[in-house]
C-alpha cells in the first residue's frame, strides 16, 4: 500500500505561508492527503513519497496529450529564447488564433484570455452590450467560474433549493456579494419547456451552459434538448453561451459543439487548449466579438496571449489535427469503461458508469441514469471517497467527485493495471 507521510509533512509546513498548504480551495480536503508532486511523465505522476500514481485528474482536465509531453517541451523552450511577454502582439499568437477558428465551428473571432472564469466574464459584458439586457440565465450544478456574479447553485443542498421548477439562486461562497446575483436566474437544465417559456419575455441577455454537464457528473443533453434551445434563443434575441472550458478540444476538435452538432453564439474554453498552460479563449460570432473592437466592450489582461503559453497553444492543437488522434483516445476510454462496468458487475457493487471516453463520471450506491443536477445526489459520495482513497492506496489517483479525465498516455497496460486496482478496491471496501 503506497504511504503519503512527506506530502502530509509538507502540506502542514507550508500551511505556515500557503492558506491551507494549497493556491485553490479544489485541492483542500483530499482524502488521505493533498499530495505534493515531484514530477510527471505521460499518464504517470511521482510525488514526494516515491509514490507512482496512473493519472486520471489529468490536471483536472487540461492534459490531453499526458505530462510532459517532448515536443511541447521543445516549442517553450524555444519561444523563451526569444521572449516571454512583450506587451504587443507575436505572430505565434497569430497562429493560435487561426487554429482555433478553423477548428471551432462558432468561432469566427476570438480573444485569448488566462482562464476560463476570465473569458466567462468577458462573454456575459459581451451578451449583456449586444442585447441592453442584464438577466443571465445559469443552470444548477453548472459551474462557471468563481466570481460573485456567476458562482450561484453550483452544488446547493436541497434543503434551501427550492423546487425543481423554481429552482432558488444561491451564493457558492461566504463573503460573496449577494447583490451581484441579482441578474441570475437559476433553472434546471435539460427541461426545455420551462426555458421556452421563461425566455418568450423577451428579457434575457443571455443563457450559459456547459453544453455536456461535465462539473456535476458527466450528463449529456436529452434529445433534441441542444437544439431546442439554440432554436428558443435565436428567435428571442437572447445570446447562447456554452461553456467549453471542460468540453473544449477533449471531446472533439471542435468541442461538444462539433460533437453534438449545435453551434453557440459564443463559447470559452480552456483546460485542453494548451495541455497544462493557463490559457483561455472566447470564440464567437464576428457582429458579437468585434463590440470588443467597435461598441466600447472592455476586455484585457496583462499575460493573455503570453508568448510561452501560446508556443504550447499551437503545438497542442496541431497534435489533436493529427490523423487517428481522437479514435485511439476515445478507443482506450471506451475500453477503460468497459472495464470499470465489468468489474462492478463482478463485484456486485451498484454503479453508474455515463458520459464520454475522454471525460466520464463514476457514481456508486445507484444505477439511475442522471439527466440533472438533483438526479446526480442520489450517489453516495461517502462510499465513493473511500473507494478513491483505496484506489490512490493501489496506485491510482482519481478524483473524489468522480470525473475520470483519459489522455493520449493512457496505454492498455495502465488500463489493466487501473481495472486490477479497482477490483482490489471494491472487495476491501
Amino acid at each position: 500500500m503506497a504511504d503519503f507521510k512527506r506530502s502530509k509533512q509538507g502540506l502542514q509546513a507550508a500551511s505556515q505561508y500557503l492558506a491551507g498548504g494549497v493556491s485553490s480551495n479544489f485541492r483542500l480536503g483530499i482524502s488521505p492527503t493533498p499530495l505534493v508532486i515531484e514530477r510527471g511523465d505521460g499518464a504517470l505522476l511521482y510525488d514526494v513519497d516515491g509514490n507512482e500514481l496512473i493519472d486520471y485528474y489529468m490536471g483536472m482536465g487540461p492534459i490531453i496529450l499526458g505530462h510532459n509531453p517532448a515536443a511541447i517541451a521543445e516549442a517553450i523552450a524555444d519561444q523563451a529564447r526569444n521572449g516571454l511577454l512583450f506587451a504587443a502582439q507575436s505572430e505565434i499568437e497569430y497562429e493560435a488564433a487561426q487554429l482555433v477558428c478553423e477548428m471551432v465551428p462558432c468561432a469566427q473571432r476570438i480573444r485569448f484570455g488566462s482562464s476560463g472564469t476570465e473569458v466567462v466574464q468577458a462573454a456575459l459584458r459581451i451578451a449583456r452590450a449586444a442585447t441592453q439586457r442584464n438577466i443571465v440565465i445559469k443552470f444548477e450544478g453548472h459551474y462557471h467560474g468563481w466570481l460573485d456574479n456567476i458562482l450561484w447553485s453550483v452544488a446547493p443542498g436541497l434543503d434551501a433549493a427550492g423546487p425543481a421548477e423554481a429552482p432558488h439562486a444561491l451564493p457558492g461562497s461566504n463573503g460573496q456579494d449577494t447583490v451581484a446575483g441579482d441578474h441570475i436566474e437559476v433553472m434546471t437544465w435539460n427541461v426545455l419547456d420551462r426555458l421556452r417559456e421563461r425566455l418568450t419575455r423577451g428579457d434575457v441577455a443571455a443563457v450559459i451552459m456547459e453544453p455536456i454537464m461535465c462539473n456535476t457528473s458527466a450528463i449529456l443533453p436529452e434529445p433534441g434538448y441542444l437544439e431546442g434551445v439554440r432554436e428558443i434563443c435565436t428567435e428571442t434575441g437572447t445570446i447562447l453561451i456554452f461553456d467549453e472550458v471542460i468540453t473544449g478540444f477533449r471531446v472533439a476538435p471542435g468541442g461538444a459543439q462539433q460533437y453534438l452538432g449545435v453551434t453557440p453564439d459564443l463559447a470559452t474554453f480552456g483546460k485542453a487548449i494548451a495541455n497544462g498552460f493557463p490559457v483561455a479563449c472566447l470564440a464567437g460570432r464576428a457582429d458579437l466579438m468585434d463590440k470588443l473592437v467597435t461598441d466600447g466592450v472592455m476586455h484585457g489582461g496583462t499575460y493573455n496571449a503570453q508568448a510561452v503559453c501560446m508556443a504550447a497553444t499551437v503545438t497542442t492543437l496541431k497534435a489533436l489535427q493529427q490523423p487517428g488522434f481522437y479514435e485511439q483516445l476515445h478507443q482506450r476510454g471506451n475500453r477503460l469503461m468497459q472495464g470499470l462496468t465489468r468489474v462492478f458487475e463482478t463485484t456486485g457493487v451498484d454503479a453508474r458508469i455515463q458520459g464520454l471516453p475522454t471525460i466520464f463520471h463514476v457514481a456508486l450506491g445507484t444505477t439511475q441514469r442522471m439527466t440533472n443536477y438533483r438526479e446526480s445526489l442520489h450517489a453516495d459520495k461517502a462510499l465513493y471517497r473511500r473507494f478513491t482513497t483505496a484506489l490512490l492506496q493501489r496506485g491510482v489517483r482519481t478524483l473524489e467527485r468522480g470525473a475520470w479525465f483519459t489522455c493520449a498516455a493512457h496505454t492498455d497496460a495502465l488500463i489493466d493495471r487501473t481495472l486490477q486496482a479497482v477490483e482490489d478496491s471494491l472487495r476491501e471496501l
